[in-house]
């Protein structure tokens, strides 16, 4: 489903504040992967995802979507096929907007043609929104003409989730769509996350610093630093993994500890 090939990225070249933040990246998923990455910051797990997404082209190196090459594929053209949710609640809804305004737009992104966005939803549309919101379990369906910016983070992050997944991307980003909750809540939308993950076997990658998570979640887990993934770890290797052990594998490969006290300490 996707395939990485020699992925490279520098900010800032030829200055003091020179940074590589993709060092030859290779990287293949197969369809209904569900893969989790954990790393350091700067370790380049956001500019991965922002590679694939679009956010600017890479220097090096190809990404192929589905047999599609789409290096230099503008990034809103990317978004009919690739879904995201990111840290912030904040992102990825328009505030002022319904739930229902919200959901349609996210509804009509996939289309091809330039007249669906002008359109308004139909009553089968409403039907189809409210019953996917139930789905949430969080009385959304009742609230459909609502303001999304009403809605709690754990409410607005879900809401998210749906809006990225309501016509199932070819890829789903999460980058860490559950750090920004309390506990509770970031529990109820990772449960929400797998449910609607494997309802439609969507293609995953998810960016976590829990490394509990990291092992439980999916069928894949990478941990990448300075640029590059030093671990990836799947089947029997992985089922049989614990956290210490996957902190020592990564000494190993990285050469040093791993020192983001975030993960540590979750």
């Amino acid at each position: 489903m996707l395939v990485l090939s020699h992925l490279s990225k520098t900010f800032n070249p030829g200055t003091v504040n020179e940074k590589k933040a993709l060092r030859q990246l290779d990287l293949t998923l197969a369809e209904g992967d569900f893969v989790t990455i954990v790393g350091s910051n700067g370790a380049g797990k956001s500019t991965l995802f922002n590679a694939i997404a679009g956010a600017f082209f890479v220097d090096e190196g190809s990404i192929c979507l589905a047999g599609e090459d789409i290096t230099f594929l503008p990034e809103y053209k990317r978004s009919r096929q690739i879904g995201r949710l990111f840290q912030d609640p904040m992102r990825g809804t328009a505030p002022h907007m319904t739930i229902e305004e919200n959901l349609s737009l996210a509804y009509l992104r996939t289309s091809r043609k330039q007249s669906a966005f002008f359109s308004r939803p139909t009553r089968k549309d409403r039907q189809f929104f409210a019953q996917q919101l139930s789905r949430l379990g969080m009385g959304l369906e009742d609230r459909m003409r609502q303001p999304v910016g009403l809605l709690s983070g754990g409410q607005r992050q879900a809401l998210t989730l749906l809006m990225a997944t309501i016509v199932p991307p070819k890829l789903l980003l999460l980058d860490e769509h559950t750090a920004a909750l309390d506990p509770a809540t970031a529990e109820k939308v990772l449960t929400i996350t797998k449910q609607v993950v494997a309802d439609s076997k969507i293609t995953t990658l998810m960016v976590t610093h829990n490394m509990s998570h990291a092992l439980e979640l999916g069928n894949r887990t990478i941990m990448m630093d300075n640029g590059r993934i030093v671990l990836d770890l799947s089947g029997e290797e992985r089922s049989g993994m614990t956290v210490p052990g996957l902190l020592e594998l990564f000494k190993q490969n990285a050469g040093k500890n791993l020192d983001n006290d975030r993960i540590l300490l979750s």
